[in-house]
């Protein structure tokens, strides 16, 4: 279990902090438990006298201690919750004094999104001593395929293989929107409860045939009949399938090529955590590996180099199109 879910866990058990200090530069999860307490400790009716919002441009950490300080009017409990709490930073060091002298029927929610404390102050040991601090960090786009299983299977869904990788590579690692498509899904998908690439090309609007992910196949594979049909797609549809990600994922995949030929255990197991990938890509990287020997992957990594300055503009004339200088690199590629 995860720190956040064993911090989730503990809300819906309803076992409260006296503070909880969300700090990180993943604002999902801070928004996520922010509204977890928020919906859990008071009812609406309770709302009205005892949840105080603040906002951390509007209000000093004296005035915070203060309305903590305060207690409830007909509940158990009252919410202080401080949003942008990152504009407290520089005085944030008083709240040490509250952190150790907490009122019991209060519960503090400071959210510190796109910052963390000094590990080396006091508030800091304070707080993490107390188990008052908790940190988000972005997760890598090698855990995304994870999170959207886990994600799934909390919601008593399941998702296939591919649609969980064109999700991943479609919408990246911006959590709330990739949390916002997958609760579209959820509603659409209904009692069939598995998500499928077909419900991906139709309702999120990336072609489940048509995209990098599948550019990477060919690629990985020497289908070069399919390279061109998707780079024509791409074309037709520039805003979705824009050359700098065609690019990059190309480089990605050689260099992983490369990392692959010099890397002495070649398991499944291993390559994925050399690599930083879901195991689920490890065996189209050892077919990519079979077609591109260790000299012609390093010589590949050159051509890129040049495309990837051919797309700003750098060693063209006249008006080449990203399409062409698609074509043009993966022939090089697949040719050389």
């Amino acid at each position: 279990m995860s720190p956040v879910e064993s911090l989730i866990k503990d809300i819906k058990n309803k076992n409260y902090k006296p503070i909880y200090f969300l700090a990180g530069d993943e604002p999902f999860f801070i928004d996520q438990v922010t509204d977890l307490l928020e919906a859990n400790i008071l009812t609406e009716e309770e709302k009205g006298f005892n949840q105080t919002i603040v906002y951390g441009q509007d209000v000093e950490v004296g005035q915070l201690i203060g309305m903590a300080r305060q207690y409830p009017m007909g509940a158990e409990k009252s919410v202080v919750i401080v949003k942008e709490a990152q504009h407290l930073s520089r005085s944030i060091d008083q709240l040490e004094m509250y952190a150790n002298q907490v009122q019991d029927s209060t519960v503090l929610i400071i959210n510190y999104k796109g910052n963390s404390l000094d590990k080396r102050k006091k508030i800091y040991k304070v707080l993490n001593e107390k188990g008052y601090y908790h940190e988000f960090k972005k997760i890598y786009e090698s855990e995304l395929p994870s999170w959207i299983e886990q994600k799934v299977a909390a919601n008593q869904f399941k998702i296939e293989p591919k649609a969980k990788f064109l999700l991943t590579e479609y919408v990246g690692a911006d959590l709330s929107r990739l949390n916002n498509e997958l609760e579209k899904l959820f509603t659409i998908v209904g009692a069939d409860k598995t998500i499928t690439p077909n419900h991906i090309e139709e309702h999120i609007g990336i072609s489940k045939d048509y995209n990098v992910f599948e550019l990477r196949n060919a690629i990985e594979t020497k289908n070069i009949e399919k390279a061109f049909k998707i780079i024509k797609y791409f074309e037709k549809n520039p805003k979705d399938n824009p050359y700098v990600v065609s690019i990059t994922t190309i480089f990605n995949l050689f260099t992983n090529i490369i990392q692959i030929h010099v890397t002495p255990d070649k398991s499944k197991q291993n390559l994925a955590k050399v690599l930083g990938i879901n195991p689920y890509f490890v065996q189209g990287m050892m077919t990519a590996a079979s077609n591109y020997p260790l000299k012609k992957a390093t010589r590949i990594i050159s051509f890129i180099r040049e495309y990837d300055l051919k797309g700003k503009g750098v060693g063209t004339t006249g008006n080449v199109t990203p399409s062409q200088l698609l074509i043009e690199l993966v022939y090089k590629i697949m040719n050389l």
